[in-house]
Formats: C-alpha cells, structure tokens, sequence
C-alpha cells in the first residue's frame, strides 16, 4: 500500500474558484440543447416537419429504448478508461463536435414523406442521444471525483446548475430572437439548430481544458487509494448499482421531479396558445420567467441546504413548485397577468430539482465504494443520465399518445391555427397542471425516507478513510 504522504492531495479540500467555472460551463452545451428539445422539438416535428402526434412522440420514446442500452454502457466504458488525459476527458472532447452537428440534423425537413421523415428523425435522435451521452455522462460524473466534501459537492453543483439554467435561458432567448426576427418557421428552426449547434460544442472544450488538472490530480488520488478489488463483471454491476437502496430512492426522486418539469415544458407552447389562446411569444416568456427564476434561486437553496439538509431543502423548494401548478390548474383562457407569477413559483421549485437530486448521487457513490472497494461513478451517473432521457422521451410520447387520441388537430404551417376539440383542450389542461402534482408529491415522499443523511454520509467518508489509510478494519 502506498504510504499516505506520497498520496495526492485529498479531495476534500476546497476546489478554486476556477475550477468550479471551468466545470460548470461545461453543462451550457447540453443544457441549452436539451431545453430546445423539451420546448420545441415537439411542437417542430407536429408544426413544421408536419408528423401526426403519434410519431412524433414515437420517435422520441425508442430513441429512449436506445438509451437503456447506451448510457449504462458509456457509465461502463467510461470508469474503464485509461488515459493520459484520465478517465472522463477524452469522452468530453472527442464527443463535443458530433454532438454539435447531430443537434443541428434535427431541424432539417428533407421530404413530406410521413414514413421517410419518421425514419430520419429517429436515426437523428438515436444519434443526438448518443453523443449527448457520450459528452454528459463523464462530464457529470467527474462531479463525484473532484471532491468528498459534502457541502463542497452542493456548491459545486451550484456552479453547474447555474450555467445550466444560464443555457436554459439562452435557449429561450435564442428561440425567442430567432421567431421575432424570421417569419418562414423552417427557417426559424434551422438557424435555431445551427446556432444551437455551435454554442453548445465550444463551451464543452472550454470545459475539458478548464478542468483539466484537477480532474487529472483526482485520477491520480483514485489510482492511489481505491483498493484493487477483482474486476466485477457488467450484468452484477447493474445488480449491485439496482441493489443499493439510496440510490433507488434518488432515481425515483429525480424521475418524478424531472417528469413533472418536462411535460409541462412540453405541453406549455399547446396550453398557452390551444387553452389560453394567447400568442406563443407568451410560451416563450414564460419558459425564460421560469429558467430565470431557477438560476436565481440556485445559491439560496445552497445556502438553505448548509443549514436544514437536502432532504427538507427540497420539501420547501416543491411545495412552492405545487403551488404554482395548482394556479395553472384555475387559470382561464386569456388571463395572460398570472402566467408570469405562477411561473416564478415553478422556477423557485425546478431549482431544487436541478439542485438536489445531483448532490444527493455523489453520496451514493461514496456508499458503493464503501461495500464494493470500487469507484464507480459512471455507472451510476450513467442510470440518472438515462432517467433524465427517459422523463423526455416517455413524457413526449405519453402526451403525443393523449393529443392523438382526444382529436388534437396538428398546425400547418402557415395556415391558421386549428381549432381544437373540447377533449383535446381538457387533455392539454390536465396535462399541464395536475399530472405533475401527483408526480412531485410522489417524489417529496421517497426524498423524506432517503435514507442518507449529513450524519450519516460523515460516517460513510470517516470509514473510508480508514479503509484507504490502513487505520483499523471496517465494519460492514
């Protein structure tokens, strides 16, 4: 065993200001693609490529299927990696273009062909997958690898979530210029998805390169201090990583919360616009109120985090979140004055989603290092990665699914919007404001009994330490 003053610095010092830039610019790219998916992809494919809901929704749930295989197997590959450049960067960098160009094909009509179009835009989005995977997965693993600190690990997370909100709301604003300054909608969506396409690669390499000694020095501390435990095979790692039973409890928590978020951001631009009958501009400002709110929000629920716990700092953050999904609920068509403060509620609530479930996952790794000798981060951030595809594509699908079936007619482009059927309308409603009610009640009760506590954790780290020093025997 090494001896411990040739060991690397421990990671439970306090990162640099830097550091915590570097990496958390690195969560713009996919942020800001991913919030263009959720507001808009839909709404393209139905609107502009001119697919009925049904495939629409389709496409996105096998490119989600797909998922199931490739984000687990990327986790896998990733913690196999060697490299000079460690274990997660090069996944970054030689991922950051593709990931770009993919993003753009989507936003292409190459024909009217309802079965070519179908088959094109789910080779696209199996693609797009692929390689936002490829980048976002060893990107948010290295979260657990840069530090042990429990508190350090909320404000590092605090750092990526704010360029991940600040991606957000480039997003919107994007979208938002680009509708208000171009009137034909194909064109509208392809300078969307080419500028789209450039912003979200750059800010990645800016990342890698950021990081890059601190992820390198943390590499260097795993090699020196993770026990070299026999390799266990894939099939029982899955077993293992299933077998862990916070980790279950993140994975529920952050599947309710995100399904809640995304299908209202989904159904958002029908409920304004088909419901409400206000312009989609309105959507938009919405969307950006909501983004908005969350990014400013993000450093109080840190600092409430330090002082209550994350399990009751999300409590608070989605009881307000509730809050404003039952105002949706008692709005009425053409009240436009009250979309703005109940969107402000949701984002002071979708803050916690983006906040706490994340600094929750490194907690879990530490406790699966502790029962296995193994550090595998990318496992792990591999399922909440697939979760958080999995909230897009199921969502979209189901409320494809629920459009196509109460007669929602789909827009042609520039023609006027449709007039809908009353089960459509009442649909959209239920969609937009009590489905995800129930979704985050749910995931307040699982974050209640999450079974890792700050006193806990303390004792996980406090065992490890031991284990790694050589100071006594661990008690399983």
């Amino acid at each position: 065993m090494n001896n411990s003053a040739d060991l690397p610095p421990a990671r439970s010092q306090p990162l640099s200001l830097l550091t915590k830039l570097a990496y958390g610019i690195g969560d713009f790219g996919p942020a800001l693609t991913a919030n263009i998916y959720i507001f808009f992809l839909f709404v393209f494919l139905v609107s502009v490529a001119g697919l009925n809901p049904g495939l629409a929704g389709s496409i996105l749930l096998i490119g989600n299927i797909w998922d199931a295989v490739n984000d687990p197997m990327v986790g896998v590959l990733s913690d196999r990696t060697e490299s000079r450049w460690g274990r997660r960067l090069p996944w970054i960098f030689w991922g950051a273009i593709p990931f770009g160009v993919t993003f753009f094909l989507q936003w292409i009509v190459p024909t009217t062909n309802q079965w070519i179009l179908f088959a094109y835009y789910l080779l696209i989005s199996i693609l797009s997958n692929t390689f936002y995977t490829i980048v976002n997965l060893p990107y948010t693993a290295l979260t657990a690898e840069l530090t042990e600190n429990y508190n350090e690990r909320t404000s590092l997370n605090s750092f990526r979530f704010s360029f991940s909100l600040i991606g957000g709301v480039a997003a919107l604003a994007l979208a938002f210029t680009v509708f208000g300054a171009v009137q034909d909608s194909g064109q509208q969506y392809l300078i969307i998805g080419a500028l789209g396409g450039l912003l979200s690669t750059f800010p990645l390499l800016l990342c890698v390169f950021g990081i890059r000694e601190a992820a390198l020095a943390a590499d260097r501390h795993r090699v020196a201090t993770t026990s070299n435990s026999e390799e266990i095979p894939l099939l029982d790692q899955f077993k293992i990583a299933f077998s862990n039973r916070p980790f279950l409890f993140v994975i529920g928590i952050y599947l309710c919360a995100w399904l809640a978020f995304q299908n209202t951001a989904a159904i958002l631009p029908f409920f304004v616009v088909n419901y409400m009958k206000l312009s989609s501009q309105v959507s938009t400002l919405a969307a950006i109120a909501v983004q908005v709110t969350a990014l400013m929000a993000l450093p109080i629920w840190t600092y409430v985090s330090r002082r209550v716990g994350k399990q009751w700092t999300f409590i608070f953050g989605t009881g307000i979140w509730m809050i404003g999904q039952i105002g949706l609920w008692f709005l009425r068509p053409g009240e436009t004055g009250l979309i703005y403060p109940l969107a402000i509620l949701v984002g002071l609530g979708v803050s916690t989603a983006y906040l706490i479930p994340w600094s929750m996952l490194p907690d879990v790794v530490e406790l699966d290092e502790l029962n296995t000798g193994q550090r595998r981060e990318g496992i792990f951030y591999g399922f909440m990665t697939l979760a958080q595809k999995v909230c897009r594509g199921v969502g979209l699908f189901l409320i494809g699914l629920a459009l196509r079936q109460t007669g929602f007619k789909e827009s042609v482009a520039g023609q006027p919007i449709p007039e809908q059927p009353p089960a459509a309308l009442e649909a959209v409603h239920w969609v937009t404001a009590i489905l995800p009610i129930f979704l985050l009640l749910v995931s307040v009760i699982l974050v209640y009994f999450y079974p890792i506590t700050r006193e806990v954790y303390d004792g996980i780290l406090l065992r490890l330490h031991e284990r790694k020093h050589g100071k006594g025997s661990v008690d399983k």
